[in-house]
């Protein structure tokens, strides 16, 4: 068997008259995320984290912002193109686990939703999604409230 790992990383800052759409769910929240798409940064760190692995570049090669198809697009379709280009190269999804950094919204009653949308949108078995929340203890711009950050890692297989 061969396997492959991939790490994602993805940061926006807060905007006010926006949705706030985290792992595929709506959160409910008084700002949202300022983004060329609805600035998903958990989908978005997932995908860079798969296509990384895949040796697929990243996001903005594959989604540039540049591209006015992807304005304002839901990143749950980035994330299905995203798995569709990665499994054109004969690989599969083995699991994923991602850490979503925020002081504000409290997440935890949001996780099993996110999994469930995730492992929908990947045809995968929702044990093979791991998402966490954490603060960063007041410091940072996360801290401060300015944004959210998310991290992940992917393992795939052929």
């Amino acid at each position: 068997m061969n396997i492959k790992i991939g790490f994602g990383y993805d940061v926006h800052r807060f905007a006010a008259d926006r949705e706030l759409w985290l792992g595929g769910v709506k959160i409910p929240y008084t700002a949202g995320l300022l983004g060329h798409s609805d600035a998903d940064v958990l989908i978005h760190s997932i995908c860079d984290a798969l296509l990384g692995a895949a040796s697929l570049r990243d996001i903005g090669y594959n989604f540039p912002d540049t591209d006015n198809t992807y304005k304002n697009i839901d990143s749950k379709i980035l994330l299905k193109r995203t798995i569709d280009l990665v499994r054109s190269k004969g690989w599969e999804l083995s699991n994923i686990d991602a850490t979503v950094c925020a002081e504000q919204p409290k997440l935890n009653p949001h996780i099993e939703q996110m999994r469930q949308t995730l492992a929908s949108v990947l045809s995968t078995d929702i044990d093979n999604v791991s998402i966490k929340a954490t603060t960063t203890e007041k410091l940072g711009f996360t801290g401060r409230k300015e944004g959210i950050s998310a991290y992940a890692v992917v393992l795939i297989q052929k």
